[in-house]
């Protein structure tokens, strides 16, 4: 009788264990930008940690229409932000966290008026979410580590990735002369 129950009892804590490891396996490969586990390099190949801010510390920190798109997902008017054609070799970095996103060797011009790009620096600096606003859906781009909305990206790009990652100038700042470091 006592083996029965000592069975039971050693089945129970076996499932409860599996369950808990499926829930931190599951929590470990959600895409986001507010995991905490997930570390970033930074142009000089350092390690970065999440960003988090309550949304009173971002608008402190950004102006009123960098507030708008990179908080608030809005988007600037095209052919009016400061890299739409911007032909100099560098990095762009997040403008609200400085992590490096995209490459000049990558931008493109696509006639669209907004900076283009065809792939970003590292596919985990960049966040893709599904997008249903305005009765359309859009995968938007986002900015794995503060969570920032950098704009949309389509599959209308050139080759070798067909993609068009579609940035709002306001969501970046350009790192003039500036190279990804290799992966440690």
């Amino acid at each position: 009788m006592q083996f029965k129950h000592f069975s039971c009892l050693l089945i129970c804590l076996f499932s409860l264990w599996a369950c808990n490891q499926a829930q931190e396996s599951k929590t470990r490969s959600e895409p986001g930008p507010t995991s905490e586990n997930r570390i970033f390099l930074s142009l000089e190949g350092d390690t970065l940690g999440p960003v988090q801010k309550s949304e009173e510390e971002w608008k402190a920190e950004l102006d009123g229409q960098e507030f708008n798109v990179l908080r608030q997902a809005g988007t600037e008017r095209a052919f009016t932000g400061k890299y739409w054609d911007n032909k100099k070799t560098g990095v762009y970095v997040c403008a609200g966290c400085g992590l490096p996103l995209f490459s000049s060797e990558t931008k493109f011009r696509s006639g669209t008026g907004w900076p283009s790009f065809w792939a970003p620096i590292r596919k985990d600096h960049v966040w893709l979410k599904e997008d249903r606003q305005y009765g359309m859906t859009r995968t938007e781009v986002l900015c794995a580590r503060c969570g920032g909305h950098q704009g949309h990206v389509f599959d209308d790009g050139p080759k070798p990735t067909g993609l068009r990652y579609c940035i709002n100038s306001v969501s970046l700042d350009f790192v003039e002369g500036a190279k990804m470091a290799e992966k440690p």
